[in-house]
């Protein structure tokens, strides 16, 4: 009973520390998206589609070129993601004999019943289907987003508010492809702790502490010159284009 009770505590705290770090990073996503990696990046975007926009003639192959490469970012991890899956599934329908062996290889703490063992390789499954589907969404996005972008707005509509809404609509449709891509993206990185806890909820919990500690520096940025003004402007357009 003693080595399931570190399962019992270990595991839930890890994956506790997981999700309270992302939901701190949404917060700042949304309030301050000058002071992340991924709000300054959405707010360049919405530069870069303005400015491939204003010329398609000129800049629609470069345009085209660049969602492509991120289609194609996309399709590598999404195919990863469903081959991964299949293989979690078919050790899942392994005889007993082959779980058996596996939990011998186990930590000698925690809980090693044919049970765990199968409840570590569902929560393997579930988070590489899900990178599965949110990178099949963000292909979804940026395919939209590669015919939407060689739209001559300046050409089609001689009123500046309607200009504005279609490069605005344009660079949410790159944004919403993008949030989704790093969306699969964390869960890749959610699939290392679960793997971990194969070996026990010691290797799992230490993980997920040195995972939250990686991303934290990967996702912060620490040299931003003007962040109050940025902040004021920009956070509240950006939390419209944040809910997906």
């Amino acid at each position: 009973m003693e080595k399931k009770v570190l399962d019992y505590i270990l595991v839930p705290s890890g994956l506790l520390l997981m999700v309270a770090y992302h939901l701190w990073l949404f917060y700042r996503i949304v309030k301050h998206p000058t002071k992340t990696v991924i709000g300054v990046n959405a707010i360049n975007r919405r530069f870069w589609v303005q400015a491939m926009m204003e010329d398609p003639s000129k800049n629609g192959i470069l345009a085209v070129q660049s969602l492509r490469n991120t289609i194609m970012a996309s399709t590598l991890l999404a195919s990863t993601a469903i081959m991964l899956s299949s293989l979690i599934a078919v050790l899942m329908s392994s005889s007993n004999k082959d779980k058996s062996a596996i939990s011998v290889h186990s930590v000698v703490f925690g809980d090693r019943s044919e049970l765990s063992l199968s409840v570590k390789f569902f929560a393997i499954l579930l988070c590489f289907l899900l990178a599965f589907l949110l990178n099949v969404q963000s292909i979804r996005y940026y395919s939209h987003a590669s015919i939407l972008i060689n739209v001559p707005f300046k050409k089609v509509s001689q009123n500046l508010r309607n200009q504005m809404l279609t490069a605005e609509y344009v660079s949410s449709t790159v944004n919403r492809g993008s949030y989704f891509w790093s969306l699969g993206l964390r869960a890749f990185y959610f699939s290392f702790p679960l793997f971990l806890w194969i070996f026990g909820p010691i290797p799992m919990f230490l993980c997920c502490f040195v995972l939250v500690w990686t991303l934290y520096f990967l996702d912060i940025i620490f040299e931003c010159e003007n962040p109050g003004v940025a902040d004021n402007t920009e956070g509240g357009e950006l939390s419209m284009h944040s809910q997906v």
